[in-house]
């Protein structure tokens, strides 16, 4: 179900989910990548520590969103290798609040990485954090198994719960817009604009 989630982008599953499940702006992309969608493979690394995100890249099942927990922009989560061995195991993207370094290796390779930045200096691999269980990324508390959909457009994460309702949802919503012309949008959006402006005393 979740490779649905790609052909849904998330200003659509921010309209139904909202603010609560939507990344913060800090979390963009670091290239120009493809929307991304799959299911939460999360990860919790102490600062100035990516330990666990390098072992997850063994432990994600393929189509898996690994998606990391830092509290960290002073050294680099993943570089080109860890990024690229990634990729070949099949997992989707990095989701991770933190930043990565080899950004022109991880684009050349086209392996989509979602950050806050980056910076060229590694991280240490002493300190254990956690692997499977809720981690806070962008302001969102991401479990397991949630569905993350991201894109140039943001990051936003789908319940694991909810999954079935939101889809379906989403795609009642895609469905309506793609029937509607601009003429047909723009003369319901007046109207609803000038009743909200007479709703409000507005008289100009």
């Amino acid at each position: 179900m979740d490779n649905a989630f790609e052909n849904v982008p998330p200003t659509t599953l921010a309209d139904l989910l909202g603010r609560g499940q939507v990344m913060d702006t800090g979390i963009r992309p670091l290239w120009n990548a493809p929307r991304v969608a799959g299911p939460a493979y999360t990860v919790r690394c102490e600062p100035g520590d990516n330990l666990m995100l390098h072992a997850a890249i063994y432990r994600a099942t393929p189509g898996s969103v690994i998606v990391v927990e830092s509290g960290d922009l002073d050294h680099a989560l993943a570089g080109g290798n860890v990024c690229a061995v990634a990729q070949r195991r099949g997992v989707a993207a990095f989701v991770v609040d933190g930043v990565i370094r080899d950004l022109g290796e991880v684009r050349e390779a086209g392996f989509p990485v979602f950050a806050r930045g980056v910076i060229p200096i590694p991280g240490t691999k002493k300190k254990l954090g956690s692997l499977g269980e809720p981690a806070r990324v962008g302001g969102v508390l991401v479990h397991p198994g949630d569905i993350v959909v991201a894109d140039e457009e943001g990051v936003v994460v789908t319940p694991a719960a909810r999954q079935a309702e939101i889809l379906t949802a989403a795609q009642a919503e895609l469905a309506k817009e793609a029937g509607e012309t601009l003429d047909m949008w723009e003369e319901d959006h007046r109207a609803r604009i000038d009743k909200a402006l007479n709703d409000a005393g507005f008289t100009g």
